[in-house]
């Protein structure tokens, strides 16, 4: 009864991190998409003096990529730093700090 439980427990927590790196490559491909949108659209209307790298073009990737970044290490990170079982044992550990 026991081992059922701990699996319906970790089939939820890798459910909950499968969730999480879908919404990830979720953003990445809007990221990207929207990205060559905004950039060709602005190409397009560009006249030909002007130069084609300029602050307006690479503004919003450069910030928008910023908050990607931030969105990856949360999704990916914890488990380099704090290794793939480290929530496992750590709710072990409080489970067996709470019980009677």
């Amino acid at each position: 009864m026991e081992n059922d439980i701990n699996k319906n427990i970790r089939f939820k927590e890798v459910e909950k991190r499968v969730k999480k790196i879908k919404g990830f490559y979720i953003h990445l491909m809007v990221y990207v998409l929207v990205n060559l949108f905004v950039i060709g659209m602005i190409a397009i209307k560009m006249n030909q003096s002007e130069k084609l790298w300029s602050w307006n073009l690479i503004q919003l990737p450069l910030f928008w990529g910023v908050g990607l970044m931030s969105h990856a290490f949360t999704v990916f990170l914890p488990s380099i730093i704090l290794g793939r079982n480290w929530e496992e044992k750590k709710i072990k550990e409080l489970m067996n700090k709470d019980k009677p």
